[in-house]
């Protein structure tokens, strides 16, 4: 069940209600019974482990390996092209 923060308006206490989802909001402080407001408050939720943004993308440059790979594999495609122009040579022909 999520746990949710309100402040009292009329006696200023802060205090938290386990509520499900679902569940209207407290209208009224436990302590005084004043009129409370619901706050927004940071989440604990922290994503780790590899797979994610902020641990395996954020601000990390290239690998040099990646970049070497790029270029064997354009210069072998290259190579193919060059082999493919030639006319092919038949038992028919005589050198």
């Amino acid at each position: 069940m999520p746990i949710y923060e309100y402040k009292c308006n009329k006696c200023g206490k802060q205090f938290e209600a386990f509520q499900g989802i679902s569940d209207p909001e407290l209208k009224s402080c436990k302590f005084c019974k004043g009129k409370v407001q619901k706050l927004m408050s940071l989440s604990s939720f922290s994503l780790k482990g590899t797979g994610w943004y902020a641990t395996d993308y954020k601000g990390k440059k290239p690998h040099t390996t990646a970049k070497k790979e790029k270029s064997e594999t354009s210069e072998s495609s290259t190579a193919k092209e060059t082999t493919k122009t030639e006319p092919a040579k038949t038992s028919n022909d005589v050198d």
